[in-house]
């Protein structure tokens, strides 16, 4: 079935992109609500990226249609089968599509924090140090394991160190998304992780 979505000419490209030659089925599309909401958080626990700009997101690249609005938003990210007192218990493809060019357009405009968070990662790594001991991943870890306990269901949390782990592999995904084909192996790396 032909989208009936029409982003901004210069993002058509973009979304056509992220076409499927077949539906996913319920199972596959909760792995890809679940993947889609935990990269949002480590996106918006990095940068502190506010709903609206998000909104904002989705106004420049012509989808508000699909996220219209705050509650837009919120419900979209409660379909995710990992949140605890799920809003909504579906997404469709189209929401899904309109949620990877967002996460790509604002992962793009925060390609330098994300940078330089990678390269102090990287750094790290290097000297035997612990994450922590730098202050900007010290707060993202903080920031993510908070609004991760705060928002998942408490019966699936990871320990501490799992927790963590998560946070610094997604941060890493980060730095491929805010790529020029971002777009396209976040898509990617959805479809994979949903089989």
């Amino acid at each position: 079935m032909p989208s009936t979505v029409k982003p901004s000419p210069e993002h058509a490209s973009a979304w056509a992109e992220l076409a499927l030659t077949r539906q996913p089925d319920p199972r596959q599309l909760d792995n890809i609500k679940a993947q889609l909401d935990l990269v949002l958080l480590a996106l918006e626990t990095l940068t502190q990226i506010s709903s609206e700009a998000m909104l904002q997101a989705a106004a420049e690249l012509n989808l508000s249609d699909l996220v219209a609005d705050r509650v837009a938003l919120w419900r979209l990210r409660q379909s995710s089968p990992l949140r605890r007192g799920q809003g909504r218990k579906r997404m469709d493809v189209e929401e899904a599509r309109a949620l990877v060019l967002i996460v790509h357009h604002l992962a793009k405009r925060h390609q330098e924090l994300i940078r330089r968070a990678v390269a102090l990662l990287e750094q790290l790594t290097e000297q035997n140090r612990a994450p922590h001991e730098a202050a900007l991943l010290g707060d993202y870890l903080d920031n993510f394991s908070n609004a991760y306990e705060e928002r998942m269901e408490s019966d699936i949390l990871p320990a501490p160190a799992q927790l963590s782990h998560l946070a610094l592999k997604l941060l890493i995904d980060l730095l491929f998304y805010s790529a020029p084909s971002g777009n396209r192996r976040l898509w990617m790396a959805l479809l994979d992780r949903s089989l």
